[in-house]
């Protein structure tokens, strides 16, 4: 189904937004829409909400499957707008938000569906799931200028580490269970990338509450929704395998000309299965089995 604007979704938001778990994307280009979406309509999603601009163009087998919604992403932060638009129409339900070319990937997601992955997460007393952007790119960049090919993709198979969150209220102490991490492009080219915008974590899958508040650092306003665990031991995380770092380097004049390939010794050409992200530590069961 289509809708001319967020306001007039919202008018049937009710009913749409009934059931756990919702999937949100945003199309900040025309770049790898169709496979964005097939691939999150195989997540087992109850709901998929497209934002996107009313030209950009998409398989019309794919229309009838989601919720498409007429959208400006040149709007002032659009993603937190819109998602806190959500929030407060939908409370106690579970969303899940990306950009286009972006696929999401969760501990034994071939055979175990995201409903499964959200049960199991609701019985440890979790509302969120913390998700890490692990940055994909095209290994041959003459034949992929804009640095995106599913059957050509890489990743960084280390670099990755953890940063204490400083407590802005309390300079002697980090915040409890919470990280800044680190890693992949924005990491190995971080002269490109603003310094707020180098972090790779995300809390995209989260449990929505009265008063809850996406912040645009995609934190939220409840400090508990921001960390990584529960204090007893470890829980589930996931990774979205992201090829907009290296879209935007590549886009940038800043960047794209002193960026020639962005393969390197520690590279590896990406399986697509959730197989290879547990080997690589980019995402952990905790105790789902």
């Amino acid at each position: 189904m289509r809708y001319s604007s967020l306001a007039e979704f919202m008018g049937s938001a009710d009913k749409t937004l009934a059931k756990s778990p919702v999937g949100v994307i945003f199309a900040e280009d025309s770049v790898e829409l169709d496979t964005t979406l097939r691939h999150h309509l195989g997540c087992g999603f109850k709901q998929l909400l497209f934002f996107s601009p009313k030209e950009y163009s998409i398989d019309p087998a794919l229309e009838d499957q989601i919720h498409r919604i007429d959208y400006d992403v040149l709007a002032d932060d659009p993603l937190t707008v819109s998602l806190n638009s959500l929030i407060e129409a939908a409370p106690k339900i579970w969303f899940y938000y990306c950009y286009n070319a972006e696929y999401l990937f969760h501990p034994f997601c071939e055979h175990r569906n995201i409903s499964e992955m959200i049960t199991w997460n609701t019985e440890e007393r979790r509302n969120t799931i913390l998700t890490y952007v692990v940055d994909l790119y095209a290994g041959d960049l003459d034949q992929h200028p804009d640095a995106v090919s599913i059957d050509d993709a890489y990743l960084d198979k280390s670099g990755y580490y953890a940063l204490a969150r400083q407590d802005k209220n309390n300079h002697n102490h980090p915040k409890e269970r919470q990280l800044d991490f680190y890693g992949g492009l924005r990491w190995r080219f971080e002269e490109h990338i603003p310094a707020p915008r180098r972090k790779i974590d995300r809390v995209a899958i989260f449990k929505a509450k009265p008063g809850l508040k996406l912040l645009p650092d995609h934190t939220f306003n409840d400090e508990e929704y921001n960390t990584f665990s529960c204090p007893w031991h470890h829980n589930i995380t996931a990774s979205i395998c992201s090829f907009r770092t290296a879209k935007a380097l590549k886009r940038n004049p800043g960047s794209t000309f002193d960026i020639h390939t962005f393969k390197w010794h520690n590279s590896a050409r990406f399986e697509w299965h959730s197989q290879q992200l547990l080997d690589l530590g980019l995402m952990e069961p905790g105790q789902w089995f």
